[in-house]
């Protein structure tokens, strides 16, 4: 017996399709009166209604004849066969569209889950990027007590935390200076390092010569 606590209009669908189950079975043959309204009523424990609804919708497929007096009486085997058919070829499409749209349902929120990660990822990468490394330019004033100093002399890396990437002079570009490197004034110091470089640079680039000299010789 089927599962018969759907919707109404489930109901009396599925009973026709049980009723036409049992003809093509053979369990009602053509010219066999089957059951009366009442009695399957009761057999499927569903309304009289529901019954009239599924007699009338087989009665429209061929499948039997519903006549007053008489009862009702089976018709035609093949028309249960192609109603069958066609029912399953029906729901064959829509347990199909179900999981289409099941899936669809699914895929959009994979990719809703997707992008915000997504983007948590590139925030917290940003704002790591900018609290971890910093990229600053700074140049070389005349009054730098560095002047004529190379980067080993002041012991740049140690002091600033900061590391030279590159150094433009006169228009031209030093990409990854030597320690042996000589600053000169007016030169551009590209450096990265943590958020605090440029203020440690700017503090090395204002040390009088002989503080320099004395922490040296530490």
């Amino acid at each position: 017996m089927h599962d018969y606590n759907n919707s109404y209009l489930a109901k009396y669908v599925t009973i026709a399709v049980d009723i036409a189950t049992r003809i093509i079975r053979g369990e009602y043959r053509e010219g066999q009166k089957m059951f009366g309204r009442s009695t399957l009523a009761g057999r499927y424990n569903v309304s009289p209604e529901t019954i009239r609804r599924a007699l009338t919708l087989l009665q429209e497929m061929g499948i039997v004849d519903v006549m007053p007096g008489v009862g009702v009486v089976v018709k035609s085997q093949s028309a249960a066969e192609e109603y069958l058919a066609q029912y399953n070829q029906q729901q064959v499409l829509k347990d199909l569209q179900e999981r289409l749209s099941h899936l669809l349902k699914e895929r959009d929120s994979l990719n809703s889950e997707i992008d915000s990660l997504t983007n948590q990822l590139l925030d917290y990468t940003f704002k790591m990027a900018g609290r971890l490394q910093k990229l600053e330019e700074i140049t070389v004033l005349r009054e730098s007590h560095v002047v004529g100093k190379s980067l080993a002399e002041v012991d740049f890396r140690a002091r600033t935390g900061a590391t030279v990437l590159a150094v433009y002079r006169n228009g031209e570009e030093m990409v990854s200076p030597q320690a042996r490197t000589i600053i000169q004034e007016g030169d551009v110091l590209l450096v990265v390092g943590p958020s605090e470089v440029k203020a440690a640079v700017h503090d090395l680039l204002k040390k009088p010569a002989d503080t320099l000299k004395e922490e040296n010789e530490c």
